[in-house]
């Protein structure tokens, strides 16, 4: 008889990307003041950020319904990284599809703070 083999251990599934949505949809994601702030921390810190840095004032599951919109429009993505949920801001991804769309939006966000 052969010896039985295991299967080699898969590494931990990432949520499938999706792709950047329309230009309403990334706009719509990003004109509420809550998930606008979001990604402005996101840009800020250049690098995927515990979910739990990104928001004030809004209760967990709140912030839980904004991060969906904002993945759901493409502009971030969900990790998981030390069994704690992140959040990456794709910023080239929806530049590349909308040249200058995000950049001008934070611009102007930090130029108004």
């Amino acid at each position: 008889m052969s010896a039985q083999t295991q299967p080699a251990a898969s590494p931990p599934m990432q949520p499938e990307r999706l792709p950047v949505g329309t230009l309403q949809q990334v706009l719509a994601a990003v004109s509420d003041p809550v998930r606008l702030e979001m990604v402005r921390r996101l840009y800020d810190d250049g690098a995927p950020a515990a979910c739990a840095r990104l928001y004030d004032g809004v209760s967990k599951s709140t912030a839980s319904h904004h991060f969906k919109i904002l993945r759901e429009a493409g502009v971030t993505e969900r990790l998981v990284i030390g069994g704690q949920a992140h959040q990456l801001l794709r910023l080239d991804e929806v530049e590349r599809v909308y040249p200058g769309v995000l950049n001008s939006i934070l611009a102007a966000t930090h130029s108004g703070t």
